[in-house]
């Protein structure tokens, strides 16, 4: 089930965006100096749309959408519980906030994807507009988006 998270939930969402990263191979102290860019915030829940999904009584993950204008969204976050990764819970919520973008009006959804999560905006039609360096020199994240033709 999908519904809004709210700001009491931050503490539980930050961990999971910290666990899910760790999820994919990297080293801890390289996770941890991520920790302040994954920290969910109070101001995050007054500028943006945060949805978590339930799962047993537990939140299995979330998204954070942000209307950037009158055509562009953000998806500034999109992570899954290791307990809870291949179980179609990303999928749920791509889809979600897919539906919100379209029902909002957005034109565009972007998002800064991490490398190892490329293929997976890519099943859904996102195309790589832009390589943009990361904090780590060398290391490139694909800048993607995915048109809705129909709010153009």
């Amino acid at each position: 089930m999908i519904v809004r998270a709210t700001l009491e939930d931050a503490e539980v969402l930050t961990e999971i965006a910290v666990k899910s990263k760790a999820y994919w191979g990297y080293e801890n102290d390289q996770v941890e100096s991520w920790r302040e860019d994954l920290t969910v915030t109070p101001k995050m829940f007054d500028e943006s749309n945060i949805y978590k999904y339930i799962v047993d009584n537990q939140i299995g993950g979330f998204y954070i959408l942000e209307r950037a204008n009158i055509r562009t969204s953000f998806l500034n976050f999109l992570f899954i519980s290791p307990d809870y990764i291949k179980q179609g819970i990303g999928h749920q919520l791509l889809q979600h906030a897919i539906a919100y973008c379209k029902d909002g009006g957005s034109a565009i959804l972007n998002v800064l994807s991490d490398p190892n999560a490329a293929s997976f905006y890519a099943k859904y039609g996102f195309e790589v507009i832009a390589q943009r360096e990361s904090s780590i020199p060398g290391r490139f994240l694909p800048e993607m988006e995915l048109e809705f033709p129909e709010n153009q």
